[in-house]
């Protein structure tokens, strides 16, 4: 007599995040009608000369929900129609000012189409499709937004990069005590990395600019208070605050998010993370509004299971 048991299947109704890649080509311009071209310029810079410039945009949809019978949380065929319908298929070789209502600058209400602007804009055209847990948006290598579906509110990220020597030893005890602690690191003429740093910063998307904060500000606190400080320098002597501080890259990033917290403050937004990759197996990261226990269980609210 055949069995009428069946095998469980292996993973159903249990909780998975997936992610979608999609990318996109654009131009956008930052221009306000209420300004004048000085204050257009001052505002913005080289971005708001006419007729605007360009970026190849590569935006992460990441989803949740259970696993069904067939061992998926969606179906990726079903989730790369949704995305090229309301996305990608609207934005790819366009005119962002142009192409969606919300960037209408001729209207009150419209918004600049910014980095953050748009990965909220996107969002919103995406979330009655699809169950959205974060989207992606990077503009550049250097340069990415992250938006949760919280109102106004999102992240912004710059990635900047110095090349800097150190030695790991504490100066109180002796080099076989170092070596033991710090292993090679320890060895007295030191050694060096390309730094890769990313720092995060968290507010209110303005209504108009569409800006979390004056991007070339924070550019320029990164550039003057991180990079030229830092830069090409012997961690260990050249740094007054690592004189009898390790330079780990756990003290270093602790470093970076000191000096850059309150002057990210004065432009009206909050320092959120600080990552410091000092090779491609070693990074640190600092969460700076929160502590480390609500860090790690916001990193596992958000996990990423990555489908190619």
């Amino acid at each position: 007599m055949a069995s009428t048991h069946t095998k469980p299947l292996h993973g159903k109704g249990r909780e998975c995040v997936i992610t979608r890649r999609a990318c996109f080509s654009s131009s956008h311009r930052y221009w306000l009608p209420e300004k004048s071209s000085e204050e257009n310029f001052s505002l913005f810079g080289n971005c708001s000369i006419a007729p605007g410039h360009g970026h190849n945009y590569e935006l992460i949809v990441s989803m949740g929900g259970e696993l069904d019978s067939d061992g998926m949380v969606l179906n990726l065929s079903d989730v790369k129609h949704s995305i090229k319908d309301k996305v990608t298929g609207q934005l790819d070789f366009r005119f962002l000012n142009d192409v969606w209502p919300e960037f209408n600058i001729h209207q009150k209400n419209g918004i600049l189409p910014t980095t953050e602007a748009l990965v909220k804009v996107i969002w919103n055209r995406l979330k009655d499709d699809l169950p959205l847990t974060s989207l992606r948006l990077y503009e550049n290598p250097n340069l990415w937004a992250d938006y949760y579906g919280k109102n106004m509110e999102a992240l912004l990220t710059v990635q900047t990069h110095f090349a800097a020597a150190h030695r790991l030893a504490k100066e109180e005890i002796s080099f076989d005590e170092n070596k033991k602690i710090y292993g090679k690191c320890a060895r007295v003429n030191g050694h060096g990395h390309n730094y890769l740093v990313d720092i995060t910063v968290k507010g209110e998307i303005d209504n108009r600019t569409g800006m979390i904060c004056d991007l070339s500000s924070l550019q320029t606190i990164i550039n003057e208070l991180v990079v030229e400080q830092l830069d090409h320098t012997f961690l260990n002597k050249d740094i007054e605050f690592f004189h009898t501080c390790v330079p780990t890259a756990e003290n270093i990033a602790l470093y970076i998010s000191d000096i850059l917290k309150k002057p990210i403050k004065n432009l009206g937004a909050k320092l959120h993370k600080v990552r410091l990759q000092e090779s491609p197996n070693n990074a640190a990261e600092i969460y700076v509004d929160q502590n480390i226990t609500n860090s790690l269980k916001l990193k596992l609210e958000n996990k990423l299971v990555t489908q190619a």
